[in-house]
């Protein structure tokens, strides 16, 4: 299989697979809800869904999202090739109909048919010490992106202080905000420090952590049990219909910031968690 092809399977995966860490967690959440609740009506037909689209290999939800695409290569390696690679693998499982079309030019307000068009797909690359390339790619759904949101502390109406307290409020805040919309049971990625466009990079690029991994450092790994379970206690429930699951986990990195900002930016991943990854090395390719 040539790199065209592999990214075309990989987005094929993606849009039509779920991850196991994801399902077991939605298993979980079904699980625990109580029978002839709305909640566990709405996980049964989620798992439903779920099991549908991987043995028909169709997508897993009508919108197949925004293409996002990171890739880690050796020294040497050619950044060109890889982007025409993805161009050709969208446009590809476009016609495939693994992807819906789902780039839209701001100005015209024309769709171009194919999932191309400025900085769509968006590609980021990342030169790296190994001798092989992952490529890892996410779909990010509309109405999931919709509720992400960014707060700058402090901040007065919650009374958020520029400390991990403060990031608590105001993650807690963009939850209920969402009151379940972006099809919950989400996931939430934050990003803590950076500038406005950095804290929303990190924030995103936590969505390719698997269920239950938690951050390395000790104080951030609290907080991220610690938010998990005040989210679920809210009872908003997957797609706002009540329940003990609104959140499947959080994750939460930092990076520097300036002495004047702190930013923390709030995406959201709906249900249908898509993000899947390949490595190839010596012209093999495996998938994860």
């Amino acid at each position: 299989m040539d790199l065209k092809d592999s990214i075309l399977e990989l987005i094929r995966r993606a849009a039509t697979d779920l991850s196991p860490d994801v399902v077991e967690s939605l298993s979980k959440a079904h699980e625990n809800e109580d029978e002839g609740t709305p909640a566990r009506g709405v996980f049964r037909t989620i798992l439903e869904n779920i099991n549908m689209a991987k043995d028909q290999s169709t997508p897993i939800c009508q919108d197949t999202g925004s293409l996002l695409f990171y890739i880690d290569f050796p020294k040497g390696d050619i950044e060109k090739k890889y982007k025409e690679a993805i161009e050709w693998a969208a446009v590809e499982a476009t016609k495939k109909q693994y992807l819906r079309p789902n780039a839209v030019d701001p100005v015209s307000s024309k769709n171009s048919g194919n999932n191309l068009g400025e900085n769509a797909p968006y590609i980021h690359f990342h030169q790296w010490d190994k001798d092989e390339v992952r490529i890892r790619v996410m779909l990010k759904g509309g109405g999931s992106e919709n509720v992400g949101t960014q707060y700058k502390l402090p901040y007065p109406p919650l009374k958020a202080g520029r400390d991990l307290a403060g990031v608590r409020k105001v993650i807690i805040d963009a939850v209920v905000n969402a009151q379940g919309l972006g099809c919950a049971p989400g996931t939430l990625g934050i990003g803590i420090g950076g500038d406005r466009v950095t804290s929303y990079a990190l924030s995103k690029v936590q969505f390719f952590r698997k269920i239950g991994e938690r951050n390395s450092d000790h104080e951030i790994a609290k907080l991220e049990e610690e938010i998990l379970d005040s989210v679920n206690k809210l009872q908003i429930g997957p797609m706002g219909f009540g329940g003990k699951t609104t959140v499947l986990d959080v994750f939460i990195s930092s990076q520097a910031r300036h002495p004047a900002t702190f930013f923390v930016a709030i995406s959201y991943m709906c249900w249908a968690f898509r993000r899947k990854s390949m490595v190839m090395k010596n012209g093999e390719v495996n998938y994860d």
